[in-house]
């Protein structure tokens, strides 16, 4: 089994990719590749840069990682309630290659910040709006306050009950 995981965020530190990487490592018997968004940055994405370049390389290498994934592991980062700009652009190229972007696999959804509510905002976005560009939800996940929650040295949740919840969440899968 392979599993594609990436925090949705370009930070070097992306607490988001921190929190995937962890969740990814759970899955038992599986082979884990962990994205980085860096390797991926785009043109800002508009009609007239796609018409004068066609589309990008990169979001076809993206589609081609989704692609061998058995399992997605997506944590994603919000900014001022909404996806990350580096996410977005990343998705909107794929989008015009392959509208279901997703692919219909499997997800783990996740989210989470230094604040209470971990990403609840873009949780909720995402969880309505992926569906439709083939995320295939299976659950959700959210860390809320991450620098209290998760021991950032040992790269895993430190609150025992969030870490029970989500490795329930894992052997769901």
């Amino acid at each position: 089994m392979k599993i594609i995981a990436f925090g949705g965020s370009p930070s070097k530190n992306s607490i988001n990719k921190k929190l995937a990487t962890y969740a990814a490592h759970l899955f038992e018997n599986a082979e884990v590749e962990v994205l980085d968004l860096n390797d991926f940055q785009m043109p800002l994405f508009s009609v007239d840069i796609e018409a004068a370049i066609g589309q990008h390389p990169l979001a076809k290498a993206f589609l081609d990682k989704i692609s061998s994934a058995d399992i997605l592991v997506v944590s994603l980062a919000e900014n001022n309630g909404n996806y990350s700009v580096a996410f977005k652009n990343v998705f909107d190229w794929c989008s015009r290659i392959n509208v279901k972007v997703f692919q219909q696999k499997p997800m783990l959804l996740m989210a989470t910040s230094d604040g209470k509510r971990g990403g609840a905002s873009v949780l909720e976005i995402a969880r309505n709006a992926l569906p439709r560009y083939g995320a295939d939800i299976k659950a959700t996940f959210s860390l809320p306050s991450f620098y209290d929650n998760f021991d950032v040295e040992n790269g895993k949740i430190s609150n025992q009950e969030l870490d029970k919840q989500l490795r329930e969440i894992v052997g769901g899968f």
